[in-house]
């Protein structure tokens, strides 16, 4: 007696062969028919039904001809970009980024807005994300998510801002206004934890499934990476890293009054630009205060080893318990040190700790958090567009 016949199983090859076809041709570009058969390992037939059907889905689009040898010249074919749009939104105390891209990944529209000036978060995201597609010539309608970077807590439960750092007009309900506004799926997500995406997909985590990224600037934050997918805790608050009751600051017994955590007071840009006084560096920024004595030369050296020195606190503590093959270094005061900064915290680590990972800076310098908002919009996306292609 043979094994029972599984039920749908056609439909599911085909979707399987759908998805695999469109991300390839994502990636490599335009393709014949032939070649998206070979690279799927599907016969000629089974290849020219699935570009039929995904072109008759309006997923697939002909692009263009190949010249070969004898015979007609063989149709390439290509994603189509407009079947699906994304925006990505980074939230910041002062100003509001909103890029739009196509299904693709091109970003095809931006628009940047100050926030001093209005008390109305709704209006405030409506607007960029309206003007996001406009400066894309796209409708809103074509807009499948949105995904807003904010600092703070996220409730991983629910999606809801739970806690916004310095947006006090952010607060929970904003996110069923906005999806009620906007007509279509909103998310929010940690501005560290996006950065933290980014860095994986294009940065230096890339084909790194496990890896903590540590956000140096105004304020410090982690983002924890586990078998490629980020850990947010059970409310959000994993990676809250600038609570950690280190040594060397005074440890607040009541968060809720805004005081600044312990590590906050050790390692933030404040901190940063105090400690920098004491060695002689002045400047309009944390930022430019290390850039200074990375271009001081050895004379900036001390400045550099206490930066690290205090920052280890802080990767040490999370690396001994979350063991991580890879640190990255970001934020305003983790991109300007560099990897003389990196090197330092490097070190120190595998100095006071059982653990030694690896500590790198960034590679990504221009606007990590919308990237990673573009990038956690376009994977939903494509579930959702691609991940419908069976008839």
């Amino acid at each position: 007696m043979g094994s029972p016949r599984l039920p749908g199983t056609p439909r599911l090859l085909r979707a399987l062969n759908d998805r695999a076809a469109l991300e390839l041709l994502i990636a490599r570009g335009p393709l014949t028919r032939a070649q998206l058969g070979e690279l799927t390992g599907l016969s000629k037939v089974t290849a020219s039904q699935l570009v039929e059907r995904l072109e008759g889905r309006g997923l697939v689009t002909r692009v263009g001809e190949q010249a070969g040898g004898r015979g007609p010249n063989a149709q390439l074919y290509a994603v189509q970009p407009a079947s699906a749009h994304v925006v990505g939104v980074d939230v910041g105390p002062d100003r509001v980024v909103a890029a739009c891209a196509d299904i693709t990944g091109s970003v095809i529209g931006r628009v940047e807005q100050s926030t001093r000036d209005t008390d109305d978060p709704v209006g405030v995201v409506h607007n960029a994300v309206v003007q996001a597609a406009s400066s894309a010539e796209t409708q809103l309608a074509s807009v499948r998510r949105v995904v807003l970077g904010t600092p703070g807590l996220v409730d991983p439960a629910n999606g809801d801002i739970t806690f916004a750092y310095n947006l006090p007009r952010w607060h929970r309900g904003l996110l069923a206004a906005l999806r009620e506004d906007l007509d279509t799926t909103v998310v929010f997500e940690n501005d560290v934890n996006l950065a933290a995406v980014a860095e994986a997909h294009a940065g230096a985590a890339r084909d790194v499934p496990d890896f903590v990224l540590v956000w140096a600037g105004v304020g410090v934050g982690l983002a924890i990476m586990l078998g490629g997918r980020l850990h947010h805790g059970s409310t959000g608050a994993a990676g809250e890293i600038g609570y950690l009751p280190v040594p060397g600051a005074p440890i607040t017994r009541d968060v809720s009054r805004r005081a600044k955590p312990a590590f906050q007071q050790l390692a933030g840009a404040d901190a940063v630009r105090a400690v920098a006084r004491e060695h002689g560096f002045r400047a309009a920024s944390a930022g430019d205060t290390v850039r200074a004595a990375i271009a001081a030369g050895t004379r900036g050296g001390p400045l550099l080893d206490e930066l690290a020195r205090r920052l280890a606190l802080g990767v040490a503590s999370s690396c001994v318990v979350l063991d991580p093959p890879l640190v990255v270094l970001t934020g305003e005061v983790g991109q300007a040190g560099g990897s003389a900064l990196a090197e330092r915290v490097q070190h120190e680590v595998a100095a006071i700790t059982l653990v030694a990972p690896r500590v790198v800076v960034t590679e990504l310098t221009e606007e990590p958090v919308l990237q990673g908002a573009l990038r956690t919009a376009l994977d939903a996306a494509r579930d959702e567009v691609f991940g419908s292609t069976v008839a």
